[in-house]
């Protein structure tokens, strides 16, 4: 395994991390499967992989609810004496945070859950333009610093869906942020903060973590003929696996990706491409390639939206915007199902369904788009409700 330094905080991570989002379970996402879950565990961390990232939500049935990863995780670090083998990444809802007092209690049920004294590194969740306010208005710094003055957080970072501007301004707010977890794969190099955003990350000595490197998966699954053979152009050859994979640890400014792996196969294979992985090591000629696939899965968008916003604020509330970055990701990568997570992520009372198609926004739309029309076919695309946990 390689290992790459991760900013500020001065820790040595796997260039590989090991995203517990996705771990094998039953019928019902809280039901992990836990027999299966410690054979993955195991391997990933006796062969390397030393950062094990997880969230007070992941392995619910809903965002709204607590959910059982942080527990499951506990037992098996505690069970096979693999605490002190790894670095512990976990996360603050933001969405259930009303109070200091929320921040304080939900923390110390993570601490127990997890069976430590201490977390590696400790996150805002998804942090967004709302979120922010709502913890600056709360406070969250004194939140902060007292965490890390106890010692129960070692490091303080933050994940964020947010566009650039944001991250700008939650570097700035807080100078003790030593880390953000971004999203960044070669099809969403300017989806929210994507390829500047870590670069600004990394220009200010926070370390980078990178999620979502498949776009769920959905970059290395079902590729079509064509996308294939633009690959098989490639100089170097590699599987679209690797290409997702190297295309990010090119990067010297990315210091580890996380995978939300689910079985054996999947962990041995990501560790023997991290093995093999290079910084500056795709020609130009294959980084032409890659910004040629990326080409041929944008043609196969729902609508012309650029994402300008000159259609929005909407009078009701919706995110015009959003919803059209979502339905057109889907549409590239045809799988509806795969992208409903993103979808569903959108807040209450934004999403297509809530249009009332009073058409204030047609005027204003640079692409000429049929806004009202076109969100219903994003309703329709999506449904009014998923699950996806």
């Amino acid at each position: 395994m390689k290992y790459r330094t991760l900013g500020k905080t001065g820790e040595k991570v796997s260039i590989l991390g090991f995203g517990a989002m996705r771990l094998p379970h039953f019928k019902n996402n809280n039901q992990i499967n836990v027999e299966e879950s410690d054979k993955i565990l195991s391997y990933g961390i006796e062969n390397g992989i030393n950062l094990v990232d997880t969230a007070y939500s992941y392995h619910a049935n809903n965002l709204s609810g607590k959910g059982n990863c942080e527990e499951y995780l506990g037992n098996f670090l505690d069970e096979n004496s693999y605490r002190d083998e790894v670095l512990l990444s976990t996360k603050l809802p933001s969405w259930l945070i009303k109070s200091k007092e929320d921040m304080e209690n939900i923390f110390e049920q993570q601490l127990k859950d997890l069976k430590t004294d201490s977390i590696d590194l400790y996150m805002l969740h998804s942090l967004n333009e709302d979120y922010w306010k709502m913890f600056r208005e709360l406070d969250v710094f004194e939140f902060l610093d007292e965490i890390l003055s106890s010692g129960k957080a070692k490091h303080v970072g933050f994940s964020a869906h947010t566009e650039m501007d944001w991250i700008v301004d939650i570097v700035d707010d807080y100078d003790k942020f030593e880390f953000g977890l971004t999203q960044l794969n070669y099809l969403d190099e300017r989806y929210q903060s994507g390829k500047e955003g870590v670069e600004y990350l990394a220009s200010h000595g926070l370390g980078t973590m990178i999620m979502e490197p498949l776009r769920g998966g959905r970059l290395v699954q079902n590729v079509p003929q064509d996308i294939m053979e633009l690959w098989d152009m490639a100089e170097e050859k590699r599987t679209p696996l690797e290409w997702a994979f190297q295309y990010l640890w090119n990067m010297e400014e990315v210091n580890t990706v996380l995978s939300g792996m689910n079985s054996l196969d999947q962990v041995k294979e990501n560790i023997e491409i991290a093995e093999k992985s290079e910084i500056n090591s795709i020609s130009e000629n294959d980084m032409e390639i890659i910004k040629e696939v990326a080409w041929e899965y944008k043609q196969r968008r729902g609508n012309d939206c650029t994402g300008c916003g000159y259609c929005m604020p909407c009078p009701n509330g919706v995110d015009v915007a959003g919803c059209f970055r979502e339905y057109n990701v889907a549409k590239m990568l045809n799988d509806p199902a795969g992208s409903a997570m993103h979808y569903f992520s959108l807040d209450n009372g934004t999403r297509a369904d809530s249009c009332i198609h009073c058409d204030d926004c047609l005027n204003h739309c640079t692409q000429m788009i049929n806004i009202s029309e076109d969100l219903k076919k994003v309703e329709e695309f999506f449904g009014k409700k998923y699950t996806y946990f």
